[in-house]
């Protein structure tokens, strides 16, 4: 098994925090370029040091961080990252939660359907309950699946 440098982890974590934000950049301006439906759409990607907030999503990035938090159909999303993180919250549908913490170097996702939740803190492995939620943390290098209440962990 391969092992990377000090320095080729970190141009790794550099180039996905570019890859991130160049991803909520896109999905920031995609209301006004998409053809697909956006009932009740609300983005909230939040560059470093940026914070935004909207009636049902809310991210917040510290000085080395982004977040990125998108709703629709009732749900509620929040997303806060910090020192190369890279969250991205997405919450779909009456009763869906995402809670969303970067707080280690690395990329997250979490997406809750209704009436499910995921939460991820960085430090343990994240949380899915409900209906229909998935997250993969690279934080912790764990991630859940959640299906009818039935709760797979993955990792």
């Amino acid at each position: 098994m391969a092992r990377f440098s000090k320095t080729n982890t970190r141009r790794i974590g550099a180039g996905m925090l570019v890859a991130a934000g160049a991803a909520a950049v896109a999905i920031g301006a995609a209301p006004t370029a998409s053809a697909a439906p956006s009932e009740g759409l609300q983005l909230c990607p939040a560059l470093p040091g940026q914070m935004v907030t909207k009636a049902t999503c809310e991210a917040k990035s510290g000085p080395t961080g982004l977040a990125l938090a998108v709703t629709s159909g009732g749900g509620k999303a929040t997303s806060m990252a910090d020192n190369y993180s890279g969250p991205a919250a997405i919450a779909l549908g009456n009763g869906a939660v995402v809670t969303m913490n970067g707080v280690k170097p690395g990329l997250a996702i979490g997406i809750a359907g209704a009436d499910s939740t995921v939460t991820v803190d960085g430090k343990k492995g994240p949380v899915c309950t409900g209906k229909f939620a998935f997250s993969g943390d690279f934080q912790t290098l764990k991630g859940c699946y959640a299906s009818n209440g039935q709760v797979i962990p993955l990792g």
